[in-house]
């Protein structure tokens, strides 16, 4: 029995055998439901970004012209009859197109959710490395598995969105410039100039993992050495240049530009009561840290270890982040998804001080950290589980009937409230709501019209002009070119 005891003591010990249970486990949560169709939840930012791919791998990779199936001009203010998508540099574009054109054997979505697990997975890896370095073996242990298990990040670590491969570039960057410090290779220092450069050209918001690093350039060198130095001048400019290089790029073609002015305070919310209650009280308190994740969160916030404030620093970037991008934080949960490493570390270093509290008192502080963390886990998934739900299924089955009678080249209106995740599922181009008069819509091509709103005036109207192919109880398809006898 005592070997047996021996064998588990040394089992725990053994930081390398625990993180590849917790990458394991982190692996096995995301299967949940993997191979769901895109209708669950933000399904439409999600159907865009596959859209992006199922052209990719139905016509070719253009890395320079990426398009998706929406040609309206809902989210730019002009009509954009190419499709073209110019928002991140197609990364996790590409590599999903290769992977799904490769190897047959999931389905294209499967793919794209499996692209940001591994992501995931990298990102969870990379967070050990970093809290290890800040906070010691075990606080490297802790980050990574927060970052794995809130159930928050499991959702949103395994949708068809770019945000998970763009955090990972990110933290590679901030490993790789921590790696740096303590060899002073040049190599090292433009390898996490070229990883920063990557996370933005994907996701420009990662700008903002820049402050850790900058914070940890000015402690080592100071500002006036940074300056001075041509190799970190150098590095600036791997990081900088290919995203100011790619909006350039981008700015030729602006009926491909969805609206982004909107995002960093369109409704004048920041630092409204407003905002504070959806940002800290919602998001992060509620959604996020399940409200019990406060207690850990909070002795962290007030803990440093040893001389260094990189985890409040970290924070203070994603709190920068949250307050510049206000409007769409506070819209959108799923801009969330970048604050999560440095949450994920406050929350290691939180737990560690209540574990390590005064020795007369040790027990019952250890006692309520594991019932917080616990409640905070079981709060935070049961709203999560809320977002793996399909709504709206008939959107699904309205799709394959069109995919049945349409021809591919047939342009489509698929009425969804501007929502594209019912026109991804047409596998067509079109319109995800009428902006326009219906016959200047068929004058730019539009052949279908599906919907499965069918007491909605416009679908009453066209029903009366032209000729209904199919109609169910869900959905109702009407041939705009035959009018109706």
């Amino acid at each position: 029995m005592s070997k047996i005891v021996g064998q588990l003591e040394r089992l725990v010990k053994n930081e390398y055998i625990l993180i590849s249970i917790i990458l394991f486990f982190a692996f096995v949560t995301r299967l949940y439901k993997v191979n769901s169709p895109i209708a669950d939840w933000h399904s439409w930012r999600q159907a865009d970004t596959a859209s992006v791919t199922k052209i990719y791998v139905e016509e070719g990779i253009d890395l320079l012209r990426p398009r998706y199936h929406d040609i309206s001009s809902i989210q730019t203010g002009i009509f954009n009859p190419k499709g073209l998508r110019l928002v991140e540099f197609p990364i996790y574009n590409v590599v999903h197109a290769l992977l799904a054109i490769n190897f047959t054997n999931f389905s294209l979505e499967v793919w794209g959710r499996l692209v940001s697990i591994i992501s995931s997975l990298i990102s969870t890896y990379l967070l050990y490395l970093i809290g290890k370095k800040f906070m010691g073996k075990w606080g490297g242990i802790i980050s990574a598995c927060f970052f794995a298990f809130l159930p928050f990040n499991i959702y949103f670590s395994r949708v068809v969105l770019p945000e998970p491969m763009a955090v990972s570039f990110a933290l590679l960057s901030v490993w790789l410039f921590v790696k740096y410090l303590d060899k002073e290779k040049s190599l090292i220092l433009y390898m996490s100039a070229i990883s920063f450069a990557l996370a933005m050209m994907i996701k420009p918001f990662l700008f903002f993992y820049g402050v850790p690093i900058f914070y940890l350039a000015v402690r080592r060198y100071g500002i006036r050495n940074l300056i001075r130095d041509k190799k970190f001048l150098l590095a600036v400019d791997l990081a900088l240049v290919p995203f100011f290089i790619w909006r350039t790029w981008i700015n030729k073609y602006p009926a491909g530009i969805p609206f982004w002015q909107w995002a960093f305070n369109g409704d004048k919310i920041r630092f409204r009561p407003s905002f504070w209650r959806w940002i800290f009280g919602e998001r992060l308190g509620h959604l996020i840290l399940g409200s019990w994740g406060l207690i850990p969160f909070s002795f962290g916030f007030l803990k440093s270890k040893g001389k260094t404030y990189f985890s409040h620093v970290f924070l203070l970037g994603m709190f920068l982040y949250v307050a510049i991008i206000a409007t769409a934080n506070v819209r959108h949960d799923y801009y969330q998804i970048i604050t999560i490493p440095a949450i994920a570390l406050m929350l290691a270093q939180g737990t560690l001080s209540l574990w390590n509290f005064s020795l007369s008192q040790r027990w019952l502080a250890r006692g309520f950290l594991i019932f917080s963390i616990g409640m905070m886990l079981l709060v935070g998934a049961t709203q999560v589980r809320e977002f793996y739900k399909i709504n709206h299924p008939e959107i699904i089955r309205a799709g394959a009937a069109i995919d049945r009678i349409a021809p591919k080249e047939a342009k489509i209106i698929a009425p969804y409230n501007g929502d594209t995740a019912f026109l991804y599922q047409t596998g067509r181009s079109g319109w995800p709501a009428i902006d326009d008069s219906i016959d200047n819509l068929i004058k730019r091509g539009a052949t279908f019209y599906v919907s499965v709103d069918l007491k909605h005036p416009d679908t009453q109207m066209l029903k009366e002009r032209f000729s209904v192919i199919e109609e169910t109880s869900e959905y109702i398809i009407i041939k705009l070119r035959e009018k109706q006898k």
